[in-house]
């Protein structure tokens, strides 16, 4: 599989925030997308997402079924942690396993497995809604792990998370790209990932589109 983005040009605001940005990754490689405040990291992700359309250019992830969106192959976590405040830790994960349609019958020893990845089996039965804001994090960052997507679209993940969980997700994402998969993370800090490559986004002209 490949994760393939071509001339790829992208607005908000009336304003041109990626201006012809090429890049192609296959299976087994990740992505620091990394520039300052305003460059268009998560304009981008979002774009590769599917999420919204490119001003010009395309994105394309090829051997996928052709029924499918390219939304439905990707996980995307952005900076809102998108908890359910009055369900418990692993009811909201079981929520998140519900909505992307994860098997039933998986979804149980997933659940479990991303529970003991991010450290969270000891609030398991602790509502999101008295959590730290490092662990309300990691339960955003667990439902990577109970539904299966190719392609991981990180935003700013490492946001709240002390030094050990950082360790966690940079584990997470490691295993995830030595199984096959594809990670697109934008980041503001130094991510010690050997499979990664750097792409920096460069600050957007202050005049809009004519």
């Amino acid at each position: 599989m490949q994760l393939i983005a071509e001339n790829l040009t992208l607005e908000r605001g009336g304003r041109t925030v990626v201006d012809g940005l090429s890049f192609r990754l296959a299976s087994g490689e990740a992505l620091l997308l990394t520039g300052p405040n305003g460059s268009g990291k998560t304009t981008l992700l979002r774009a590769l997402a599917g999420f919204l359309a490119p001003a010009s250019g395309r994105i394309l992830l090829d051997e996928a079924p052709p029924e499918r969106e390219r939304a439905e192959l990707c996980h995307f976590v952005g900076h809102l942690d998108g908890l359910k405040n009055h369900l418990t830790v692993t009811e909201n994960l079981a929520f998140w396993a519900d909505y992307l349609d994860e098997a039933r019958a998986e979804a149980r020893p997933a659940l479990d497995a991303a529970l003991d990845r991010f450290d969270l089996a000891a609030l398991a039965d602790i509502p999101a809604g008295y959590l730290s804001a490092g662990q309300r994090r990691r339960l955003a960052l667990a439902r990577l792990g109970v539904a299966k997507r190719p392609v991981w679209l990180l935003d700013e993940p490492t946001v709240s998370l002390d030094a050990t969980s950082v360790g966690l997700l940079l584990e997470a994402i490691a295993g995830h790209v030595a199984s096959g998969g594809i990670a697109a993370i934008a980041t503001h800090v130094p991510m010690a990932l050997e499979c990664a490559r750097e792409v920096r986004l460069a600050a957007p002209s202050a005049e809009p589109r004519p």
